[in-house]
């Protein structure tokens, strides 16, 4: 009887313990999935929780896309042989008389190199005096040329060369292999060729941006696009400033995964499969597979599709249930797209936090006994 009793006592001083140590609180990677359905607005909380489906995923899975606006890409291909303000012209003049006026005696022609158009769009040329450049091509300023000195000594014959100036240049910088200012010439007149010019992109090709600004306006394309999408290879103009930089969006990973981090968007999209794969996949010991959560701030018109509503006003909170045990659970995961700045979270699964008791609470026991043996 005194055994039965003594037994008894101890089952309910195991109870006891079991109780204090789970209302003591556990160590956790984070909330439990109760505590995160206890924010949503059905209860006493501000966030939309939503189980994720074909529908939620039609929905969740819109992002803004990059591109170049009409202005950009309706702008036509600059004539490479048109001058202008700063360009730098190369000039041979032959003459087949004795007494030529340019030529020098025992040769048969005269090469001005480097002559520069001036600002205002004018060069000199001896005894032809100052020729109106900008605007024109090679070939009329030929014409112009051999007209004014043919009035001086006959039948002059004129070569007229367009030299690489920085008259009509962009600026590359960012992560290119060669930032500088490039002249627009005949074989840099698009934007990939002109990347091509400064030695191409230095960063993974499927995660750079590249960005354009003119003027006031300003366009952004996946570096790849250019090549997929060549609608997007737009002409370039003179004072184009591109900008050439590494896909900045991130998530983060929390909880029962296989490592918790800040991580960067390896490719121009990802799934939430993807995302968990990124850190090592779910814990094996603590993971729950039934609560994958995606925390995100939607804008309201995206809201109010995900919801059903008509009255929702701002960024709206969203959390989005995954659950990888159901048939169809992981082909739902591997079609959420996640976006710049969400939160994966997996919970941990009930065994884990009852298992954590029962090692505290016989931890606890052992050192408790090991204690009394010492003692006694």
């Amino acid at each position: 009887m005194t055994s039965i009793r003594s037994r008894l006592a101890k089952g309910a001083a195991l109870i006891a313990a079991l109780a204090v140590v789970a209302s003591c609180g556990l160590p956790r990677s984070g909330p439990n999935k109760q505590e995160i359905f206890a924010g949503s607005v059905m209860r006493d909380g501000d966030a939309f929780v939503l189980l994720v489906d074909d529908r939620v995923n039609l929905v969740a899975g819109v992002t803004p896309a990059l591109g170049f606006s009409a202005g950009f890409q309706n702008a036509s291909v600059l004539g490479s042989d048109t001058i202008r303000a700063g360009d730098t012209l190369g000039l041979t003049i032959w003459e087949n008389v004795r007494d030529p006026l340019l030529v020098s005696q025992g040769q048969n022609a005269t090469v001005l190199e480097e002559v520069q158009v001036d600002g205002a769009g004018f060069i000199f040329v001896p005894y032809a005096g100052r020729i109106r450049a900008a605007g024109n091509t090679p070939e009329a300023i030929r014409r112009i040329i051999t007209e004014k000195l043919e009035e001086q000594t006959p039948d002059p014959q004129v070569q007229v060369r367009r030299l690489a100036g920085d008259g009509a240049t962009v600026s590359i910088v960012g992560a290119v292999s060669g930032q500088g200012v490039y002249p627009i010439e005949r074989p840099t007149r698009t934007l990939s060729a002109m990347l091509a010019a400064a030695g191409g992109v230095s960063v993974p090709p499927a995660i750079a941006r590249v960005t354009v600004t003119r003027g006031d306006h300003v366009g952004e394309i996946w570096f790849e696009d250019l090549y997929d999408h060549p609608g997007h290879d737009i002409a370039l103009r003179s004072g184009d400033r591109i900008f050439v930089e590494q896909d900045t969006r991130s998530f983060t990973a929390l909880g029962a995964t296989g490592s918790q981090s800040r991580l960067a968007f390896e490719s121009q999209s990802i799934s939430a499969i993807e995302a968990i794969a990124q850190v090592g996949g779910l814990n094996t010991n603590l993971a729950d597979p039934t609560g994958v959560f995606v925390f995100r701030n939607e804008p309201e018109d995206i809201a109010e599709q995900l919801v059903g509503r008509d009255d929702l006003t701002g960024t709206q909170r969203v959390i989005y249930v995954l659950d990888l045990t159901e048939p169809n659970g992981m082909f739902m995961a591997r079609d959420f797209a996640i976006r710049d700045g969400d939160t994966v979270y997996v919970t941990e699964a009930p065994y884990s936090q009852f298992n954590k008791t029962i090692s505290a609470v016989f931890g606890t026991l052992g050192q408790a006994n090991s204690a009394a043996s010492l003692v006694q």
